[in-house]
């Protein structure tokens, strides 16, 4: 299938790590007596499958063109591109996303990208370099975006614990 419907299935992929990562999240975060949020799980499958793994395909189909050694230093370069551009960029698209399917205001929106966004940004870099230099070194391109979601289970267990947390307060004039 990778081959033959290669966005779908890493969509598909995707999309079924963020329900395993955000069912893990909430069995961590919440008291035995607590219902599942069935509702967040299903924003963050979406956000797999529509957003993610879309994304990841292209991502690394475009990283593979722009670089196409496999060499250390162009795994670095890869690395570095991954740290300064995707991981950000998706980081804010995922936060936001998911607020205003909350129902968060723009204010709000923004409040909780203050709050959360740096703080994330640093936990990934203690992370996601680890997983991109064996991605981008060892790994095929046709098959990087399905081991990345793989390392991206536990990063998920972070994230959607990140995009559950209480809004932030925001200053009203």
């Amino acid at each position: 299938m990778v081959k033959s419907r290669p966005v779908l299935t890493k969509s598909v992929t995707s999309s079924l790590i963020y329900i395993a990562a955000d069912l893990s999240s909430q069995t961590i975060s919440k008291s035995s007596s607590e219902p599942y949020d069935l509702v967040r799980t299903l924003r963050m499958a979406g956000y797999g499958l529509l957003i993610l793994g879309p994304s990841l395909h292209h991502w690394f189909n475009f990283m593979s063109k722009l670089f196409p050694k496999r060499d250390l230093i162009t795994t670095f370069k890869k690395m570095a591109m991954g740290q300064l551009l995707y991981g950000p960029a998706m980081t804010v698209v995922f936060f936001s996303l998911n607020a205003r399917l909350q129902g968060e205001s723009s204010a709000e929106i923004v409040a909780r990208l203050k709050r959360d966004l740096l703080p994330t940004m640093l936990n990934g870099i203690m992370y996601w370099p680890f997983c991109d230099f064996i991605t981008f070194r060892f790994i095929p391109v046709h098959l990087q975006a399905l081991v990345s979601n793989s390392f991206s289970y536990l990063w998920t267990v972070y994230m959607t614990y990140m995009a559950s947390l209480e809004k932030p307060a925001t200053v009203t004039s």
